[in-house]
């Protein structure tokens, strides 16, 4: 009898537990709105940024040094560049912000992902799943997500002036579309006039 007792209690916690594991993310779920129109969105972008996309949801290769390349190469322009993983539960809850950002101003504003200590199969499935026009920097020893001073958690995002330097790290995820937004117009644009 005490055996059944026991056996009924664990399969309760068991499936009280269960919402709050769904909200921790796997690798393995789905993604949820479709991304937005991009090729619309960014038909005419600048030659640099129009560059970037034609890598999108591409997982490139090389180490902090060609991070760094990248950041130099884009002068001229901020960046935000989200430090993330496919299985973070955070990073793939804001992960729609940074594709309603990234067309509203990817004419204007360098974005680029840090993929940190994640497995190449996962991230490509999950970028399949929610499609960025942007690629992503692998970081599987971290100096990437380190440079930036990224926090022990994620996601974290990196905001660059157009000179190149980093004006503001927000750890943790985006609440909502509207704080992403506002952190753009702030650290990455610095409040100049919005146009379109």
């Amino acid at each position: 009898m005490n055996a059944a007792k026991i056996k009924i209690g664990a399969l309760a916690l068991l499936l009280a537990a269960l919402p709050a594991l769904a909200g921790c993310g796997s690798a393995e779920e789905g993604g949820g709105n479709p991304a937005p129109d991009y090729a619309r969105a960014l038909a005419g972008a600048p030659p640099k940024l129009a560059a970037l996309h034609r890598q999108a949801n591409e997982l490139l290769g090389g180490d902090l040094d060609a991070y760094e390349r990248r950041v130099a190469s884009l002068r001229g322009y901020p960046i935000v560049a989200n430090v993330w993983a496919s299985w973070c539960g955070p990073c793939r809850a804001e992960y729609p912000y940074f594709q309603q950002a990234a067309a509203r101003y990817g004419k204007r504003v360098a974005f680029l992902g840090i993929d940190r200590q994640d497995s190449d199969e996962f991230a490509r499935k999950f970028l399949a799943e929610e499609p960025v026009p942007y690629p992503s920097y692998r970081d599987p020893d971290e100096s990437i997500s380190e440079s930036v001073g990224a926090s022990l958690g994620m996601p974290d995002t990196a905001f660059y002036d157009a000179a190149g330097e980093l004006t503001y790290l927000k750890q943790g995820p985006y609440d909502d579309y509207a704080e992403l937004r506002a952190d753009i117009e702030r650290y990455a644009l610095a409040g100049e006039a919005e146009s379109g």
